[in-house]
């Protein structure tokens, strides 16, 4: 590719450039394209690029352009993880989780997120939202700052800065009353407070603002996930009153019967892993257009661990969550992809998502565009994001055979192009 390579001496050290891409056409020649605007393959297509931003879709290049071979190739709209956690490393036990906060400082936690931010693109996400540093502040704003510069590689992210829970309900927990312990959250009671937070979130750079809604959860007779909400509704709707005034929107964190509902009537614009959601809830989500960001696949990986130290609830929320999956889809909520990783080890692919949302009832395709088109939608991007046509930023990745017959092929993504640059040409 006719490119321009800039590597500082103490970057070409470590085995990594920033390519920045030319003028000059180029051309990317597809076995097959999942535009992401229906369920299909479209077979022999050329992407045509210039710039950032995709010019045409054609049957052969154009004259001078340079011509990239993925023949063998189905290429796809640069995919979009809506639920991340850049500046966490997994958090199975609350040691885990303590470990990072109590061992690590807040700027080693930054390096290790660039390392993640790296990892999350060439996995083929080129565009993350990731909800809040668990204790590292705004971090995640200078690690968006560090992409957007091309200072580092990394996808375009939005972030949520610091989330917000009361007093006494979200960790570091347990430990003597004089011990004072860092909070992997930003801790507010009553709804002035929680207005201030929202104002001194977004002044610092938050571009969403996170919320945790409820705790402490247990499976009653009937089947039903129960928790304990955590902000009265003043507070909760302070907190989305504010941020909608401001135009930013709302993620709740909101896994059982309470925290959903409290964070439906509030007016939140997502529900972040809702295990369980009442029928009503469910209906009054399709009906607002509140999306809907399973996780699914990070409640399979820490359930085992969880149970083992003490917290056996979390292996019966799995056939829960796939339950109220499949009545969400059936409700007709919309459905956008999300990890949770760094809930989860940064070097397990968090392509495994699609696998877990075909288990629980979707098809192949309608998986691939909850990570592409309606991702775009709730991250409010679908005008440059989500689909493979003309205008749009030129965000593409490709994989090794048919996605559509086998949604596994989706975590060996081999090419990466983000903005026009492609960031990874070679095997997973």
């Amino acid at each position: 590719m006719q490119r321009k390579i800039i590597c500082a001496a103490s970057i070409v050290a470590l085995g990594t450039c920033f390519a920045y891409a030319q003028t000059k056409a180029i051309a990317l020649r597809c076995g097959a394209l999942f535009d992401g605007s229906g369920d299909t393959l479209r077979k022999n297509v050329v992407i045509v690029v210039e710039g950032d931003k995709i010019k045409a879709l054609a049957s052969s290049a154009p004259s001078g352009a340079e011509t990239i071979d993925l023949s063998r190739e189905t290429c796809l709209p640069g995919l979009i993880d809506t639920h991340t956690h850049v500046l966490l490393q997994g958090d199975i036990t609350a040691a885990d989780y303590d470990e990072q906060l109590l061992k690590q400082s807040p700027e080693y936690r930054t390096i290790l997120a660039t390392v993640n931010a790296r990892r999350a693109l060439e996995y083929g996400f080129t565009s993350i939202r990731d909800v809040e540093t668990e204790g590292a502040g705004y971090a995640d704003v200078d690690v968006k700052k560090a992409i957007d510069s091309g200072i580092i590689p990394g996808p375009r992210m939005q972030v949520a800065t610091r989330a917000l829970d009361v007093t006494g309900a979200y960790p570091l927990q347990g430990y003597a009353p004089d011990v004072i312990v860092p909070h992997g959250v930003q801790v507010v009671d009553g709804a002035d407070n929680a207005r201030q937070a929202v104002r001194e979130q977004i002044s610092h750079g938050a571009d969403w603002i996170k919320v945790y809604s409820d705790r402490s959860y247990r499976v009653r007779e009937d089947g039903v996930l129960d928790d304990i909400p955590t902000f009265t509704m003043d507070e909760l709707r302070a907190i989305v009153d504010e941020a909608h005034r401001e135009r930013h929107k709302v993620a709740s964190h909101a896994m059982a019967l309470n925290g959903v509902h409290n964070s439906v009537e509030a007016g939140v614009d997502s529900i972040e892993h809702g295990n369980y959601i009442a029928e009503q809830d469910l209906k009054t989500m399709a009906a607002r257009g509140v999306y809907y960001v399973p996780t699914i696949f990070v409640g399979e990986y820490v359930a085992q661990g969880r149970a083992a130290e003490g917290a056996p609830v979390w292996v019966k929320m799995i056939q829960i969550h796939e339950d109220t999956f499949k009545r969400a889809m059936k409700a007709g909520v919309k459905i956008a992809f999300g990890t949770d990783a760094g809930g989860f080890d940064w070097k397990v692919n968090p392509a495994k998502e699609f696998s877990s949302m075909v288990k629980f009832g979707m098809t192949p395709a309608q998986a691939i565009r909850s990570a592409s088109v309606t991702a775009a939608e709730l991250l409010g991007m679908k005008d440059l994001l989500g689909t493979v046509e003309a205008g749009k930023l030129a965000d593409i990745v490709a994989v090794p055979g048919d996605p559509l017959a086998d949604v596994t092929l989706m975590e060996k993504v081999d090419f990466v192009m983000k903005g026009g640059v492609a960031q990874k040409t070679g095997k997973p």
